[in-house]
């Protein structure tokens, strides 16, 4: 059995830059942050983070939309859906999504996500503020209703396997920054209410 270290290269060392991540949020006249979608398969998160990018590129904010199944089509083609597979997909969008913040943009992610440790392990990458977890809410019966992909027959028929809220389990925020009940609220009024937040926040203007 071959053993190694995450970090396989030796002798690197970080490099300093003159352009730092504030004067990159500054010049876009906002506070760079990741507002992470978490939820179901189903539940409507990537439908209500492209619809609250729309909003705030309707804003002129600078923003870039991470998808789950579209990372898999490429940086995270490599990986399957086992639990040491899922953590692995969401280290490496942590890391992206780091990169991006320190960019200055406003970063949405929508992914699954299912286990809180991953999802404590992307925010402590960043600093305090940073990291937004938002909570698309919807009950597996309501998310198995709609099954747009038809990834829950798959499941029941056991065609797919680990498959989240079937076969392998979903362990929800326990106190989200932002907590959306889809069965309240349109994926219109969802958007607007995170973009609220955001504002309320002062995410959409330069830091003082």
């Amino acid at each position: 059995m071959i053993h190694f270290a995450l970090r396989r290269a030796q002798n690197i060392h970080w490099q300093a830059v003159d352009i730092h991540k504030q004067s990159r949020s500054a010049q876009k006249s906002q506070k760079a942050c990741v507002l992470w979608f978490t939820g179901l398969s189903g539940a409507g998160k990537s439908t209500i983070a492209n619809l609250v990018e729309k909003k705030l590129f309707a804003m002129n904010r600078h923003t870039y939309l991470l998808d789950g199944d579209n990372v898999r089509h490429g940086l995270n083609r490599d990986l399957g859906f086992t639990d040491v597979d899922r953590v692995e997909n969401i280290r490496r969008v942590g890391e992206v999504s780091k990169l991006m913040v320190d960019a200055g943009l406003i970063v949405l992610t929508a992914f699954i996500s299912p286990f809180r440790a991953e999802r404590q392990m992307v925010r402590e990458l960043l600093e305090s503020g940073e990291f937004l977890e938002v909570y698309v809410e919807t009950p597996l019966a309501v998310a198995e209703s709609r099954d747009v992909k038809g990834l829950y027959k798959k499941a029941r028929k056991g065609e797919i396997k680990n498959f989240t809220g079937i076969d392998s389990p979903y362990e929800a925020p326990e106190n989200p920054d932002i907590r959306i009940e889809t069965t309240k609220l349109s994926a219109e009024e969802a958007a607007e209410q995170i973009v609220e937040k955001l504002e309320e926040l002062g995410m959409l203007r330069a830091a003082s």
